[in-house]
């Protein structure tokens, strides 16, 4: 493992591959981006000068030593303006980041995979206050902890778990035994014995002998509630989420490059993972080949790239639709970037924020670090991954990077920042095409 923690030992190397960064990755940019609607900057209101700061906030980082490359994308009106990489995708093989750079998407796993389940919700398979233990009946009278003292207690839940709290995160639900109490048999019932499960389902099944956090719908916590949605999504759709993705998303909407089990031959487009370590960074994963899996995770387990994001997202932004293929209608999605969740603290995005269906969503910007719009919306990625949506804006914008414990750098929190300050005119007069409630459901 090479360590790149001391400043002094690896600037000369950062600034070679920098440079030879430079001069390779238009060439690799204009191939990734062939086939996106792009336009001027200044055709849809925003300045070609200003975007170029984009670039500019992700190579101080690079030039730090704080991250190894970094790829953007800027879209308005549905048009791309900006897409670029800066860096390096993997610094020991000396590889320039491209833009048709798969990363490994971690948590912006779930708005696909509660996209997933709302194009179930539109075919009427089910409400969104129905029990989940219709289709995973285990979790019928599931019980909650009642203390955290040494002598754990449980109660019966107050309240059945439903579909709207496994997509809001309101669930309390956990597949972690840590702190359960459980009796040493339940214990290896629930861990499987410390082997690995085969699929999700069967441990979310399992599962059910873990009491919930707390009464179901009474606080938001982040954790395990999309593993939840996409076991539903099998249940309900007689398909393996992996399958239904595939044949309900991503092929509709041309996304080639997004899987659960990356394909042998494009394994030489895996960015390389990192971690903070001291002043610097070290490498945490190699891109190489990973004998597939049959467990499909809906928290996370998804790689891609930011062309296919862009078309996830982009039908998002649209209502529904993207180049004549419709997943969703314009209600649903309005329903989705709803506020569902109050005034409970969704600390992962900090203030002003609220949780949707599989989205956070801005309800107060003067309380958050973004610069959004009230009704703004999207997820980010454990790794550093960002998507958001801003529809008064009509505007989306994504940024990749794969550097675990990026939290200190606040890079994530002023990317919005760059990228808002880019737009030069008002679209105050129209109407965004998709609107969420803000208030208090």
């Amino acid at each position: 493992m090479i360590t790149l923690s001391k400043r002094a030992r690896r600037a000369a190397g950062l600034a070679l591959v920098a440079s030879v960064a430079i001069l390779i990755a238009p060439t690799l940019q204009v191939l990734a981006a062939e086939d996106l609607p792009t336009a001027t900057p200044e055709s849809v209101g925003m300045s070609s000068e200003r975007l170029q700061r984009i670039d500019d906030y992700f190579q101080r980082f690079v030039d730090e030593g704080k991250i190894a490359g970094a790829v953007s994308l800027v879209a308005r009106h549905g048009k791309v303006v900006h897409h670029s990489a800066v860096g390096m995708n993997h610094i020991e093989a000396g590889t320039p980041m491209s833009t048709d750079q798969i990363f490994i998407l971690m948590s912006m796993t779930k708005p696909i995979v509660s996209t997933a389940l709302m194009m179930l919700f539109e075919e009427g398979r089910f409400r969104l206050d129905d029990p989940i233990a219709d289709w995973i009946p285990e979790y019928a009278d599931h019980m909650v902890r009642e203390s955290d003292g040494p002598v754990a207690r449980t109660e019966t839940a107050a309240r059945p778990v439903t579909i709207r709290h496994v997509l809001t995160h309101t669930s309390g639900l956990t597949l972690s035994a840590n702190g359960a109490a459980l009796s040493a048999e339940d214990r290896r019932y629930v861990t499987n014995d410390g082997e690995p499960f085969a699929t999700l389902s069967e441990r979310v099944t399992r599962a059910a002998k873990i009491p919930a956090a707390f009464h179901p719908g009474d606080h938001w916590q982040y954790g395990a509630s999309t593993d939840y949605v996409a076991v539903l999504v099998e249940r309900i759709s007689g398909q393996s989420i992996d399958e239904f993705l595939q044949e309900r998303i991503f092929e509709p909407l041309g996304m080639e490059d997004t899987f659960y089990n990356v394909p042998r031959e494009k394994v030489d487009r895996v960015a390389a993972a990192y971690r903070r370590v001291d002043d610097g960074m070290e490498l945490l994963r190699a891109p190489g080949f990973r004998e597939p899996t049959t467990y499909f995770p809906g928290v996370a387990g998804l790689s891609g790239t930011s062309s296919d994001y862009f078309r996830f997202s982009q039908m998002i932004a649209n209502g529904g639709e993207l180049d004549g293929v419709r997943l969703l209608g314009r209600k649903t999605v309005d329903l989705m970037v709803s506020n569902h969740t109050d005034e409970m603290d969704i600390y992962i995005r900090g203030g002003g924020y609220g949780f949707g269906l599989g989205f956070g969503v801005l309800v107060d910007p003067t309380k958050s670090f973004d610069t959004m719009s009230a009704g703004g919306y999207g997820w980010g990625g454990a790794w550093g991954t960002l998507y958001y949506a801003d529809p008064a804006e009509d505007l989306v914008g994504l940024m990749f990077i794969q550097l675990s414990g990026h939290g200190p750098l606040n890079i994530r929190q002023m990317f919005t920042n760059v990228v808002s300050q880019a737009i030069l005119d008002s679209v105050a007069d129209q109407s965004p095409k998709i609107r969420g409630f803000l208030g208090t459901p």
